[in-house]
């Protein structure tokens, strides 16, 4: 049962117009490279909502385990050539900082995480995902 639905609508590819239903995301699309800003692209859309989401889940672990940590998570999300198709394929690097707890504990701490977040598991065997991880 789902406790939540996100909705949006793209229209015209990697160089249209993509918009939620709230409004909340109306933006206009460029391919990634062209050299315009007058724009996203998919790739920056899904680098923030992984971004978040992990984020959101590094939190609630450290919760649970009564830790009291502070975190950044910036996420890359890169288009790459698939060589097995003549396709493109995508995989992600999420950078983690986490402030509160020494590095073995931080570690720890984003390998829980990528167990419980939605985004990881969703990816999960599809795409190759890089976590790196920084006590400071």
């Amino acid at each position: 049962m789902a406790i939540y639905t996100a909705k949006a609508t793209a229209q015209g590819g990697r160089d249209g117009h993509v918009k939620s239903s709230d409004g909340q995301i109306d933006q206009n699309l460029v391919t990634p490279g062209a050299g315009s800003n007058a724009g996203t692209n998919p790739e920056q859309l899904f680098a923030a909502g992984y971004s978040a989401c992990y984020d959101g889940a590094l939190n609630l672990v450290a919760k649970n385990q009564k830790k009291d940590i502070e975190s950044t998570v910036n996420g890359e999300v890169s288009l790459n050539k698939d060589e097995s198709d003549d396709g493109f394929k995508i995989s992600v690097v999420l950078n983690v900082e986490v402030s509160g707890v020494s590095q073995e504990e931080a570690e720890e701490l984003t390998a829980a995480a990528h167990q419980v977040c939605p985004y990881s598991k969703a990816t999960r065997g599809n795409i190759e995902v890089t976590i790196n991880t920084e006590a400071k």
